[in-house]
């Protein structure tokens, strides 16, 4: 991302350029491996014109998270249209194409380290956790969940940030297989759920109830049908 010819920047707009920078650059690799004179070459500037408008790395890796973190946030937001697996293997897709294009950015943003970790870049993190719970809480149509159902939903989440962190590492499972396994994922947890709660388990019933047979859903219903062994 270098800019070639150095010229005047507003403040705003300089500010801007760096966080586009180091967010490239932490997307290409880990932050505790990227330093001020990497961005500082990115940017065509100077070293001391980096520190200028920012007093130093974790600010700057602080102002790219916040804009990673607003990004991620944003891929959960989804219309409340169609049945529920569909618009969940949207999100997912969305949530995989961020993940592909930040990958050891996002590894870093969610495992953290000795360089980058700091308590404002963990609260931005959890903003994005918690975003990601309402916004399921909004499709199931429940406003105050109990302990149950919204434990179903905590786990889902951090089960597709660990699905997604262990995909970076090696591939070795096509995304879209991995995006389809997590709407089937949070199904059943939540059908497990439902065994023990009743709030869960009139929320799967309605959730079903809303699913054709050729979705998302009714293809896991289908998957599972074979593993039941044929009663004479």
């Amino acid at each position: 991302m270098t800019t070639g010819a150095r010229r005047r920047m507003g403040v705003e707009e300089r500010r801007k350029q760096l966080i586009d920078v180091a967010l490239e650059l932490f997307s290409h690799r880990s932050p505790e491996d990227v330093s001020i004179d990497d961005i500082a070459t990115a940017a065509g500037i100077s070293r001391p014109l980096v520190y200028h408008y920012f007093p130093g790395k974790h600010s700057l890796y602080e102002a790219a998270v916040r804009r990673a973190a607003d990004e991620l946030a944003g891929r959960f937001v989804e219309a409340h249209e169609g049945p529920l697996g569909s618009r969940l293997l949207r999100v997912m897709k969305r949530y995989f194409d961020f993940v592909d294009e930040h990958g050891p950015g996002f590894s870093a943003l969610l495992r953290g380290g000795p360089a980058v970790g700091s308590a404002r870049a963990n609260a931005m993190i959890d903003e994005v956790r918690r975003a990601a719970y309402a916004h399921v809480l909004d499709h199931l149509g429940v406003a105050s969940p109990g302990p149950r159902l919204a434990l179903v939903i905590r786990s889902w989440v951090g089960l597709a940030e660990t699905t997604a962190l262990t995909w970076l590492e090696k591939r070795a499972i096509p995304r879209e297989e991995l995006e389809l396994q997590l709407v089937h994922d949070f199904m059943a947890l939540a059908a497990v759920t439902s065994a023990y709660d009743p709030e869960t388990r009139e929320v799967v019933r309605s959730v079903i109830a809303h699913e054709p047979a050729d979705g998302p859903l009714g293809d896991l219903a289908a998957h599972l049908a074979t593993l039941v062994p044929a009663r004479k």
